[in-house]
């Protein structure tokens, strides 16, 4: 059976059925910092330790992430799902206030849509909040179509809580696969 006798509606359905971790991927170039909710999330090598985010093609998480070299997945609560709708269009950044403004891990260097966010290794946004987090380094990307797999080697991480289960793409509404809506 080729992919043309496939219905739309199918394969919507059956991909939307694969289960996704759900994070917000953060990123930067220069000054400008974005952050984008994702479920295409996946370990990709051992040695070195490779993630991979799929990023759509159009996204300003994707030029950011072009340019600045880097990303952030930030795994969160399975109970604190707010945030990814927050982020399903490019976010705002707001600096810290000098008074406040810290380079050290943890401290709130400014915020993506009103969430505190810090810089680690790669100086991509890790959000305070995040149950877990993981700053990748781009090794490699590829053009796949309407995305971009970018392959990232891990440089810092932190799980900043232990207790609780990661969100997933089934914890929410939210349905993100399939074929292109036009």
């Amino acid at each position: 059976m080729s992919n043309a006798a496939l219905a739309d509606e199918l394969v919507n359905r059956i991909t939307w059925k694969i289960p996704n971790a759900l994070a917000l991927v953060g990123s930067r170039s220069g000054e400008e910092r974005n952050a984008m909710t994702t479920s295409w999330i996946t370990q990709l090598s051992m040695e070195p330790v490779l993630i991979g985010v799929s990023v759509e093609n159009t996204a300003v998480t994707h030029r950011l992430i072009s340019d600045g070299g880097s990303f952030t997945v930030n795994l969160w609560d399975a109970e604190n799902t707010r945030p990814f709708v927050k982020f399903s269009k490019p976010a705002a950044y707001e600096p810290a206030s000098h008074d406040t403004a810290s380079d050290a891990e943890g401290s709130a260097t400014g915020t993506l849509n009103g969430w505190s966010v810090y810089e680690a290794a790669t100086g991509a946004p890790v959000f305070v909040d995040a149950a877990a987090w993981m700053d990748c380094e781009v090794r490699h990307s590829v053009d796949l179509g309407t995305h971009t797999l970018f392959m990232g080697e891990l440089v810092a991480a932190a799980i900043n809580n232990d207790e609780v289960r990661l969100a997933s793409m089934s914890d929410t509404r939210m349905k993100y696969g399939g074929v292109k809506r036009h």
